[in-house]
């Protein structure tokens, strides 16, 4: 997909820290620098000075890696990366009566959507496609690919990812919906005037021609993270398995094929590369880590960002639908559940804590839930 911007950003030309006011971002997105884990997960903490990452305790990390990474099954792959459990699986059926199927509660779910407009917001890998071991080959299946052209036949739809927002169209290559790559940092949505217009926005037009509203809050980043993923790729080079991704405005470090005993030399020489960019921040996925500008924004201000752009902000009559399976998905569930104004669908084959409302197991059943919206909202049109 060849963006192409009206209007160009500033650029950096050099990797000293900054502040808000020399990176042109809007004041209210800029977090201070500084990125340690917690609790098992990276975070960002505000701090006075630029402290380096060695404060990070090596068995934190790691830790963190370990949970966030279960083992899987050659068998799993098919549908997940996590190991399917089973309908005797007592823990499972236990951690349902907290989040249960949304496809069992369907029949609840559409009659509150009765007389709404549902925006349905829908993450990528291992929500729309299974997670892979080589992230480029991560291509749904053609019966999901006709199930999202359907159910954007009848909502307005869109697909938010970690990837860059070129790489997520490349897999799904429909023009029909709105895009967020980059976990929303990379946004392209449409063309309709909107209140308070952040200075990131910027006209533009895809690759079929289409007028679009393309909004990065994180361009004056580039340069940065550009020289970040070289020096990632040079030194991550000789461990066998890690896969250094450039998503535009964030990196992506996979360890998923990297035998776990070199899982240390990975998370450290990652916090050795940041700690020359404050900056920069670090997040943890499902086995892989993720470089970051700290800025305040995340999916869930994406989805906010686009029901605004849509025109369906703040609209009594209007249901959004959020279906993910990533720890970075929950910033858009706490969005919905926060403001009782939708519902977050999980995508989990094991128990894990969320701020989702129902879930489903599996892309198949991802699968089965967007075929029975294009059902209902056909036999309701009646």
């Amino acid at each position: 997909m060849d963006l192409k911007s009206n209007n160009s950003s500033p650029v950096l030309t050099d990797a000293a820290p900054l502040s808000k006011s020399r990176l042109g971002i809007h004041s209210s997105l800029y977090s201070h620098p500084g990125a340690v884990f917690s609790s098992g997960i990276f975070s960002a903490t505000p701090r006075k000075k630029t402290v380096t990452i060695d404060v990070v305790r090596t068995s934190s990390w790691l830790e963190a890696m370990a949970c966030s990474s279960p083992t899987h099954s050659n068998k799993a792959k098919d549908s997940n990366t996590e190991p399917v459990s089973t309908d005797n699986d007592v823990a499972y059926q236990n951690w349902m009566i907290k989040y249960p199927s949304a496809l069992a509660s369907f029949d609840q779910i559409t009659n509150y959507a009765k007389g709404k407009r549902i925006a349905l917001f829908l993450d990528y890998d291992g929500t729309l496609s299974p997670i892979v071991d080589n992230p480029d080959c991560a291509f749904m299946s053609k019966a999901m690919h006709t199930a999202v052209k359907n159910v954007a036949k009848y909502f307005s739809t869109a697909i938010i990812s970690g990837r860059s927002c070129d790489k997520v169209y490349g897999f799904v290559k429909l023009t029909e919906l709105y895009y967020a790559g980059s976990h929303g940092m990379d946004i392209m949505g449409p063309v309709k005037p909107v209140p308070n217009d952040h200075p990131n926005s910027v006209g533009s037009t895809d690759g079929q021609g289409k007028k679009v509203k393309l909004f990065q809050p994180a361009s004056e980043f580039l340069p940065m993270i550009n020289e970040v993923f070289k020096t990632l790729v040079e030194t991550t080079q000789d461990i066998k398995g890690a896969k250094v991704e450039n998503n535009k405005f964030c990196i992506s470090v996979h360890y998923r094929n990297v035998d776990e005993k070199h899982w240390t030399t990975i998370g450290q020489r990652v916090n050795e590369t940041l700690k020359d960019f404050p900056e920069l921040r670090l997040t943890h996925g499902r086995k892989v880590l993720e470089v970051r500008p700290v800025l305040d924004w995340n999916k869930g201000k994406a989805v906010e960002f686009l029901l605004e752009s849509l025109g369906l902000s703040n609209c009594n009559d209007v249901l959004p639908i959020y279906i993910g399976d990533d720890r970075t998905d929950e910033d858009a569930f706490k969005v919905l559940r926060e403001r009782n104004r939708g519902y977050g669908i999980l995508v989990s084959s094991v128990p894990k804590e969320s701020n989702a409302a129902y879930s489903l197991r599996d892309p198949s059943e991802v699968m089965e839930f967007l075929k029975s919206m294009v059902v209902w909202k056909k036999s309701s049109s009646l």
